[in-house]
């Protein structure tokens, strides 16, 4: 089996422990990752904090950091294949996101870089004579950055280019699920020429890696992407060392088609919302919300697209839908499902696990409009759509804001006030109108309620990972007066 290996210090380092890493297509071990503990946490910790405050990094002039960020960039894009294939065979994946996502998180570090040395204080216009004050931004400090399995390298992108644009240090945790596209990265890292300690890289379980990690008195802030369960966790953690967060809690995000609507792009949009990545994605379009006039025209275009998916080897170029990543996911989808239809809820197409090696399970759509079903509430992290429909405007909004999450939406209808009345009214960070999955390094993205709190993407991403320094300068030269001597 292929063997894995932390990067803490800028070296590479097997670790006391280690765990074998499932292929998600064979449900075989491929290959041995090495499990971090207490102490490997706290010497990545340690190497961060001393390069955070001696040696090269301080240092360096803004503009020398984007400089290595433009080289990190390069790395990445000239490496994506290699990643791609990695993150395949780590995760199920399917080849042709893997290669498309990574060939673009490469434009991520480019934004970061560029911005490296736009990152500005300013001036305050102080309402006290003979005083001038300005602000300093200066980096917030160690970063701890939690990563999870799906979308890897986007997600430790949007966190690990604006903490280093920003002058942080990073400890960069990977998930046990999946991790060697991560640990793999690490080498382009230590290829770009960042001083040791700058970045570190480990993987290992949440219990032992994760919760030392997230509570270690030497971490500043806490860059998080996972489930909200989790990330309570990770805030009762930082109590330990009263670091800043920064969430990303993933969704249950609706997905609402007005009658007016282009309904085969809706369809397409539709598919790629909540097919793509095997639904594992945390802006899924999970809750089709669809206008009862057109809901059976409508179900009947996705039930068609639904079945024509190919359905394959996740490094095959033609598959459409590979493996989930585990197969505890997979149970837990099918136990949903299973619920969901005892409720009373219908299932249009799918929902049987095939009995064929790995962790496959198909597009499936479930009409829920006459039940309330668990598959409508939970977020699955799989390839299962809950349908729902509305006759009116406002029951439309009642039906998508009805969920403590508030991730993303998806809104399509041609008529351009409704649009804007909605969008105004839709409780998410994200609205996608007559689009879907569109993102960008320069659009800050995050979500409402249970989605978190924080924004990854666009110069608001940067700075969360500043503090101010607020800085008094007397201009006077006249002594100050002895504030115990009477005039």
């Amino acid at each position: 089996m292929r063997r894995f290996q932390h990067y803490i210090d800028g070296n590479f380092e097997d670790g006391a422990h280690s765990f074998e890493s499932l292929d998600p297509a064979t449900g075989a071990a491929w290959a041995e990752m090495p499990e971090a503990r207490e102490a490997d946490v706290d010497s990545a910790v340690t190497a961060a904090h001393k390069a955070l405050h001696a040696g090269a990094w301080p240092a360096l002039t803004a503009t020398a950091r984007g400089k290595l960020l433009y080289r990190l960039a390069d790395l990445v894009a000239s490496n994506a294949a290699k990643l791609a294939e990695l993150e395949t065979q780590d995760t199920g994946k399917i080849i042709r996101e893997t290669s498309a996502q990574i060939a673009y998180v490469a434009e991520y570090y480019r934004y970061y870089a560029g911005l490296a040395d736009k990152i500005e204080g300013s001036h305050l216009a102080i309402d006290k004579p003979d005083m001038d004050v300005w602000l300093r931004r200066e980096p917030v400090g160690v970063v701890a950055a939690v990563v999870p399995w799906n979308s890897q390298l986007f997600l430790a992108a949007v966190k690990i280019g604006p903490a280093l644009a920003a002058g942080c240090t990073l400890v960069v945790k990977a998930s046990e699920d999946g991790p060697a596209p991560l640990l793999e990265f690490a080498r382009l890292v230590h290829e770009a020429g960042f001083p040791a300690g700058v970045v570190n890289v480990l993987t290992g379980f949440g219990a032992t890696c994760g919760a030392a990690l997230t509570r270690h008195p030497k971490v500043a802030h806490i860059a998080f992407t996972g489930g909200p369960e989790t990330a309570r966790q990770v805030v009762r953690n930082s109590a330990e060392n009263l670091a800043s967060t920064s969430l990303e809690l993933g969704g249950k995000s609706p997905f609402i088609v007005f009658a007016d609507a282009d309904l085969e792009s809706a369809a397409n949009a539709q598919v790629a919302g909540i097919f793509a990545a095997t639904g594992q994605s945390c802006v899924a379009g999970s809750r089709l919300i669809v206008e009862a006039s057109v809901k059976d025209r409508f179900l009947a275009i996705l039930k068609a697209k639904a079945e024509a998916v190919k359905i394959g080897s996740p490094l095959d170029m033609d598959t459409e839908v590979g493996p989930l990543c585990t197969n505890r996911q997979r149970e837990l989808i099918g136990d949903i499902v299973a619920r969901s239809v005892a409720a009373g809820a219908e299932l249009v197409t799918g929902g049987h696990m095939p009995e064929t090696p790995g962790f496959y399970y198909p597009p499936t759509i479930i009409d829920c409009t006459k039940v309330k079903a668990p598959s409508v509430e939970r977020e699955l992290f799989g390839p299962v759509l809950s349908v729902l429909s509305f006759t009116s405007e406002e029951e439309a909004l009642a039906l998508a804001n009805d969920t403590p999450f508030g991730l993303a939406s998806g809104l399509f209808t041609q008529n351009l006030t409704r649009a804007h009345r909605m969008i105004k009214r839709i409780h998410a960070g994200v609205v996608w109108v007559n689009t879907y999955r569109a993102v960008s390094p320069i659009a800050p993205f995050g979500g409402y309620g249970q989605s978190g709190h924080g924004r990854e993407g666009g110069l608001a991403a940067a700075l969360d990972f500043t503090r101010t320094k607020t800085v008094w300068l007397r201009t006077s030269d006249e002594p100050i007066p002895d504030p115990f001597v009477m005039r």
